[in-house]
């Protein structure tokens, strides 16, 4: 039973590592590490084909996703927001790059729209614009956190979930559902 034990503590069960600070811990890291990667892959959307670029948003979106479901908003560590590095021109390469690969699989109706019950109609909306916002939160997250600076890096992962929460999160869900609803190959039209 001993042996038993042992065994499950050591090398069934993966700890998690809460004497370390909240962005050395492996649930953040795996965060930070995701977001960076379709940070990249929205970046250079322009030099995928229509079919991998989706199957590649399919594998990364729903691990992004449960990675900012996971996470607990840590406190606040300095006064004001982080700072921003997503500018008009880097949001309109990404919207732009994402919305010509898509082509006309780009718009679809959100009938989960948070205001859906209030409206006649559904809304219209585009996936490139969807991806362009959560580009945008964790562009900025992701060079705050290369800063180096423990405090700035906390405030950025902060920032990033509290946005998550509050509107990206359900843009990436419904960039999802759209994203798996365009047929798998490279004619969009």
């Amino acid at each position: 039973m001993q042996i038993l034990l042992y065994l499950c503590n050591h090398f069934f069960v993966v700890p998690l590592n809460m004497d370390k600070p909240f962005i050395y811990q492996d649930p953040t890291i795996a965060f930070v590490t995701v977001a960076t990667r379709l940070c990249l892959l929205l970046e250079h959307a322009g030099e995928n084909e229509p079919a991998a670029f989706r199957r590649q948003l399919l594998s990364y979106l729903p691990v992004l996703y449960a990675h900012a479901q996971e996470l607990t908003i840590p406190e606040y560590r300095l006064d004001g927001e982080p700072e921003r590095f997503v500018g008009e021109l880097d949001y309109a390469i990404v919207t732009n790059a994402v919305a010509a690969l898509l082509g006309g699989g780009d718009s679809y109706l959100d009938i989960y729209h948070h205001d859906a019950h209030y409206l006649d109609e559904f809304v219209s909306r585009t996936i490139s614009e969807d991806l362009a916002d959560i580009y945008q939160e964790l562009k900025d997250m992701a060079a705050n956190f290369s800063s180096g600076n423990e405090d700035v890096m906390n405030d950025a992962v902060a920032a990033c979930l509290d946005a998550f929460h509050d509107h990206w999160g359900d843009k990436l869900l419904s960039a999802l559902r759209a994203i798996h609803r365009l047929p798998d190959n490279d004619d969009n039209d």
